[in-house]
């Protein structure tokens, strides 16, 4: 079907329906991306209150053929929540849709509109005493629909999974404007196909999601933080396992630090407190909480175990609160520093825990043979997700290399496959990745998601050109 912009006429159509103060302007920031690589055009903005609302405006667009683009807290950084080609979109903010519309705590459920900001759903279950686990750098302006769309992970996979694993229920509007009553709170419910997981992770190309059903925990009674360096991302890797031996389910988080971010920190946010006068080559921060015992003596046991077994050089263990805030917000603004150099090629990639020290080696290498690039290489190493991002050398800029860009994915993209990993970890496909999806997607997987495509929105108006091709 051949799509039409969502113009005057159509926007009359939709006023003739719909209050009309849902229709806003769109100022510059709903038609770009935070990396500023991605713009696309707006026909109208829609901010509607309701799911009634959403459903009115996506039964419209499917009966005039408009393409519509959900858009949530705009933080994405594939390109998912922006249209650059073809006719001018209804977007659809999910802004406000912003009420927690109830808390369980007995049941550890909390059930929250699109539209809510992950802090704020955060900050809901901790007044409830309660914990949402699901944590990123975003979070003060990344939104729970986005979040689900997007299958987020962020810092806390490794013990709680990532946000398609923090779901329950959802509430969403189909392509036809049908609205899907899925808010369940059972953590059982064996009746038929769970079309849930088809709309986490599709990135609002299946269906637009209103609200959703989340999964609660019991707060870490005791947490404690450290900052272990350790030789190279192999010693890390048995440092987890020994840690995991040890500990058990009780690691929140471990992430794996290079010295270049340290580096970029000093160079671009000299204002952030680091924890090491010399920045060591390869570090890990990790997070445990324990419901008994000292987390403060397990994590000083796991550092002399460590040190014992010469995986472990020096350490720091925090002693309070604002100490372990203070080592988190280094890793946290690593990526604000990232930004700010600029990178020439950034790769959201994950790889067995058993490759991944192997792949660091050979992808180095061939950065390497490439040119004076210099390499950040970060992530969430205990469930396998590296940022391995690739930067001009010092005194140049990421726009003397745009020519390099493609040339450099394509090197580290077959890399990553060849050593079975993912081209995409935890930020999806959006626009950016569709090629690499094609290339080293399954084609059984391929053909499977175009017929669900295909299904449940026949006329291609949700988010066109996101995922799959249009």
């Amino acid at each position: 079907m051949t799509l039409r912009a969502a113009n005057a006429d159509f926007e009359a159509i939709l006023r003739s329906d719909l209050p009309g103060d849902i229709f806003v302007d769109a100022t510059p920031g709903y038609s770009e991306e935070p990396r500023g690589r991605w713009s696309g055009n707006v026909g109208i903005l829609a901010k509607p209150r309701d799911v009634h609302e959403v459903s009115a405006l996506v039964r419209h667009a499917s009966e005039h053929g408009v393409p519509v683009v959900p858009y949530s807290g705009g933080t994405g950084l594939v390109g998912g929540q922006v249209m650059p080609d073809g006719p001018a979109p209804l977007l659809i903010s999910t802004e406000r849709l912003n009420a927690v519309r109830a808390i369980y705590p007995n049941e550890n459920v909390l059930i929250a509109e699109a539209g809510v900001i992950l802090a704020d759903v955060q900050q809901a279950a901790m007044d409830a005493d309660r914990l949402f686990p699901l944590s990123l750098a975003a979070e003060g302006t990344a939104r729970i629909g986005g979040n689900l769309s997007t299958n987020a992970g962020g810092l806390g996979v490794l013990r709680y999974g990532n946000a398609r694993d923090l779901c329950l229920g959802i509430e969403a509007v189909l392509p036809d404007g049908t609205i899907l009553n899925g808010l369940s709170r059972l953590r059982k419910d064996n009746t038929g196909y769970d079309l849930r997981h088809l709309l986490i992770g599709a990135e609002g190309s299946l269906g637009l999601i209103t609200a959703a059903a989340l999964k609660l925990f019991a707060q870490p009674a005791a947490p404690c933080t450290g900052f272990l360096v350790v030789p190279d991302p192999a010693a890390a890797l048995t440092l987890l396992n020994i840690a995991r031996d040890h500990l058990g389910e009780n690691i929140s988080a471990f992430e794996l630090i290079h010295r270049r971010g340290f580096e970029f920190l000093t160079h671009t946010l000299p204002e952030v407190r680091q924890p090491f006068q010399t920045p060591p080559e390869w570090s890990v921060l990790l997070d445990i909480g324990v419901h008994y015992g000292d987390a403060q003596d397990e994590l000083s046991r796991l550092l002399e175990l460590g040190m014992t077994r010469g995986i472990v050089t020096d350490g720091l263990i925090a002693q309070s609160q604002s100490q372990a805030q203070d080592f988190w917000h280094v890793r946290e603004t690593i990526p604000e520093a990232n930004r700010l150099i600029g990178s020439v090629s950034s790769h959201d990639i994950s790889l067995p825990l058993g490759n991944l020290a192997a792949f660091i080696t050979k992808a180095d290498a061939c950065v390497a043979t490439l040119g004076p690039f210099r390499v950040n290489c970060f992530g969430h190493v205990g469930d396998g997700n590296l940022h391995y991002n690739v930067f001009p050398p010092p005194g140049k800029s990421r726009a003397d290399f745009l020519q390099e860009r493609e040339k450099i994915k394509r090197a580290l993209h077959d890399l990553v496959d060849e050593f079975d990993g993912s081209v995409s970890a935890e930020h999806g496909i959006g626009r950016l990745k569709v090629d690499d999806l094609e290339r080293y997607g399954d084609p059984a997987k391929l053909a499977a998601m175009r017929a669900i495509k295909s299904a449940l929105d026949p006329k291609g108006i949700m988010n066109p050109g996101a995922v799959l091709r249009a």
